[in-house]
């Protein structure tokens, strides 16, 4: 029948930037599972070594590596260790992003720093020494990250992570053009309310049915973070490769819905009863 469905990344090496619980933990579980080795980099080499146990416990192959990619000498470092480790890089997805909640007049200076350099200065390290070593590299290549849907509208009460992810959204365009040549394909992903563990656990935890948290996005439930990682998983695939410098949002329909809310059945007019144009 072809080769319309294969996702191409049976042997590829895939780096993973935060292998914590959540996104990180569902990206790299994904792409082992498509076939892809597996390198786990977090600031946390304890959390990258239990993924990586993780990964081998269902027959995958990874390796992990400690770095903070808030210095650009640790991203360069780790992208020289895991093409060492592998003998290659084929995919890089980045994960990462903290976020500090507070009224705008209230936030610190170190607030604004740290949302910039925790989302925005870390992926740019990254895909700067990625991109070099994948244009030598001469076999092309996908870079990922993870942005939210704070970047698309009004982030109020955690407005320097909104304008971080904004920028990432910007500099994914940016790359995608400059990296096109040699063949590179950069995109992003939104996010919208996802139930991570930390959200899950700031939420007060799950139903005893173990359902997905309710939101108010149309589809009336969170994302989980399995089906972010698929999205994932698609761009840095051979499935996505005509896709470059977009931004896929996956948030169940809320950005999607009329600004002023969602209209109530009860308020549909009888159209009979409107004047209709002559």
């Amino acid at each position: 029948m072809g080769r319309l469905l294969e996702l191409g990344l049976g042997g590829k090496v895939a780096l993973v930037a935060g292998s914590g619980p959540g996104l990180g933990r569902s990206c790299a579980l994904g792409l082992a599972e498509a076939g892809a080795v597996v390198a786990c980099v977090d600031l946390d080499s304890t959390r990258a070594a239990a993924l990586v146990a993780e990964i081998g416990s269902r027959g995958g192959r990874a390796a992990g590596f400690e770095s903070d990619l808030r210095r650009t000498s640790d991203a360069e470092k780790v992208v020289s260790e895991v093409s060492k480790e592998f003998g290659r890089i084929d995919v890089v997805v980045d994960v990462i992003g903290e976020i500090r909640y507070g009224r705008a007049v209230d936030l610190s200076d170190d607030d604004w720093e740290y949302s910039l350099d925790a989302v925005l200065r870390q992926f740019f390290n990254l895909a700067r020494a990625a991109g070099r070593y994948l244009v030598a590299q001469g076999l092309g290549g996908s870079l990922v990250s993870i942005s939210s849907v704070s970047g698309l509208g009004g982030a109020p009460f955690h407005a320097p992570y909104g304008a971080a992810k904004a920028g990432l959204m910007s500099l994914t365009r940016s790359l995608a053009i400059e990296f096109a040549p040699a063949g590179i394909r950069v995109n992003n992903v939104a996010p919208g309310a996802v139930a991570t563990p930390r959200v899950v656990d700031r939420l007060g935890g799950r139903s005893p049915d173990g359902l997905p948290l309710r939101s108010r996005a149309p589809l009336g439930r969170m994302g989980e973070p399995d089906e972010i990682a698929k999205v994932v998983v698609f761009l840095s695939s051979e499935l996505a490769s005509y896709v470059s410098g977009q931004t896929i949002v996956v948030d169940g329909g809320a950005t999607a819905e009329f600004a002023l809310g969602a209209m109530d059945p009860d308020m549909i007019p009888d159209n009979s009863t409107l004047e209709q144009p002559r």
